[in-house]
């Protein structure tokens, strides 16, 4: 099976440098355009694809993406597995700004967003996708070693809740979340993640703290400044582990 990765990048991480020979694909799906133009290309001899989930610069809001548009265009050309990077409010006072987080759950708060590709079914043949275990273990392995070897400070699992936004949580919401589970927060993964599991490719995602979200009163409130701040700040992080792991797939699909 020839491997081709597929990063789709968050705040902060939409056009990072890391292809050779880079080229821009425009894709239309039956759901629609992508976000962005595919750019496609290598690292290290593997065929790579990034999609700027919000757009190459940040236009879109996050209950605006296409989803199903983005994850159907990256199955249309063939990527294999998917690698999101994402932004995220930390829940938990040890989960610090800068950290890593290797995603394993996640609650879905939205209300807005088509979060499948099945609008009908054909008779008596219901698709229910089971969703138990959302993130692949294999991927979630491999950036948590690479993190490991790289003496970036991770955190082995996490569950992530994602809100509809574009706004930022209550306090009273921040300490809900808190209480049911959630130890990190977003507005996009649980979305895709959803589909890229219809569409049967594996999907990990690799989440860095930027922030408090609102529930440490000793700390202002968040905001889109502070987390682009610490995203950028950090995002070498996210974009060394990227380089390093993709190969790791690709020597792991060969064997």
């Amino acid at each position: 099976m020839k491997i081709k990765v597929g990063v789709i990048g968050g705040s902060g991480l939409d056009n990072p440098d890391i292809l050779k020979a880079p080229e821009d694909l425009c894709v239309k799906t039956k759901w629609g355009a992508t976000s962005s133009p595919l750019r496609v290309g290598k690292i290290d001899d593997t065929d790579v694809v990034i999609l700027s989930r919000h757009g190459r610069q940040h236009t879109i809001p996050p209950s605006q993406v296409n989803y199903r548009a983005n994850i159907a265009a990256l199955l249309d050309v063939g990527c294999t597995h998917i690698l999101a990077t994402t932004a995220v409010g930390s829940l938990r006072a040890e989960i610090e700004r800068g950290d890593i987080v290797i995603l394993d759950q996640f609650l879905d708060f939205t209300k807005m967003r088509c979060a499948t590709f099945h609008e009908t079914f054909q008779p008596h043949e219901p698709v229910h996708t089971p969703m138990a275990d959302p993130f692949n273990a294999d991927l979630r392995e491999m950036l948590l070693n690479k993190c490991v070897a790289a003496g970036v400070k991770v955190h082995s699992r996490g569950t992530v809740v994602t809100i509809e936004g574009p706004r930022f949580s209550t306090r009273a919401e921040s300490n809900m979340y808190r209480l049911l589970g959630a130890d990190v927060i977003n507005m996009s993964i649980a979305t895709e993640v959803c589909l890229a599991n219809e569409a049967k490719i594996p999907y990990a995602a690799i989440a860095m703290s930027t922030d408090y979200d609102c529930w440490k009163v000793d700390e202002p409130p968040v905001s889109w400044e502070e987390i682009v701040g610490v995203f950028q700040k950090n995002s070498n992080k996210v974009t060394s582990v990227l380089k390093n792991v993709i190969p790791v797939i690709r020597s792991a699909q060969s064997v």
